[in-house]
């Protein structure tokens, strides 16, 4: 489902990236590890074609994300990618329940609210559809970014520190959401995080960790 060879990034002349091959299967979960500076919010930007590699193939799905223009690209991320950030770019011009339809107009699907009501209930925010995202507290917000990223059913889902500035309990808990979110879709699942806390959750796991003065690999 989701596949790297040779890839290669960096800013400024410097490398920041330095992958030769990585793999995960269709419904894998899998944790990619490192310190601040590793590369792990580049490899997932590169993942959802949010950035173009300096050198490498970058497929997802099946896709080879080199090959389609960048509004094809955003069309396959729309549809193919759920992306659940730091930071959760909720709109507050529009309630919950508008925010979560959004991603299905800017994938170019046609309106399911049905669809969107369902994603919100079974994250338990169902009774905040009309809310403005302001009004929500920090895990109120994460469910509502993460039912707007699984509202289209990817087959990828991609989230970056979703736990770091969490207590532990809470930590537990975001994670197991994610982590069942991700099964009760099928999706393939990549969590780019330095929290330790969550490296027994994971069966598989990445370290972009590199040497002192050496790239991620």
């Amino acid at each position: 489902m989701v596949e790297v060879e040779n890839l290669e990034h960096g800013f400024g002349g410097q490398t920041v990236l330095d992958l030769p091959s990585w793999r995960v299967g269709d419904g894998e979960h899998c944790l990619v590890v490192g310190r601040s500076g590793s590369g792990k919010s580049t490899l997932l930007h590169l993942l959802a074609g949010l950035a173009t590699p300096r050198a490498g193939e970058v497929r997802v799905a099946g896709q080879d994300l080199s090959t389609l223009s960048p509004s094809a690209r955003d069309r396959f991320r729309g549809r193919s990618v759920g992306l659940l950030l730091q930071t959760f770019h909720l709109l507050d011009t529009m309630s919950v329940f508008d925010n979560v339809r959004l991603a299905r107009r800017l994938a170019g699907l046609p309106e399911d609210r049905a669809r969107c009501r369902e994603v919100l209930e079974d994250l338990g925010v169902g009774e905040l559809a009309r809310a403005r995202p302001s009004t929500l507290s920090h895990g109120q917000a994460q469910r509502v970014a993460l039912a707007r990223a699984v509202v289209n059913r990817p087959g990828v889902i991609l989230a970056d520190e979703p736990t770091s500035s969490l207590d532990d309990g809470s930590c537990a808990r975001v994670a197991a959401l994610i982590q069942a979110e991700a099964a009760r879709h099928g999706a393939t699942l990549v969590v780019a995080t330095h929290d330790s806390r969550l490296r027994g959750r994971f069966e598989r796991s990445l370290s972009l960790d590199a040497p002192e003065g050496g790239p991620a690999r």
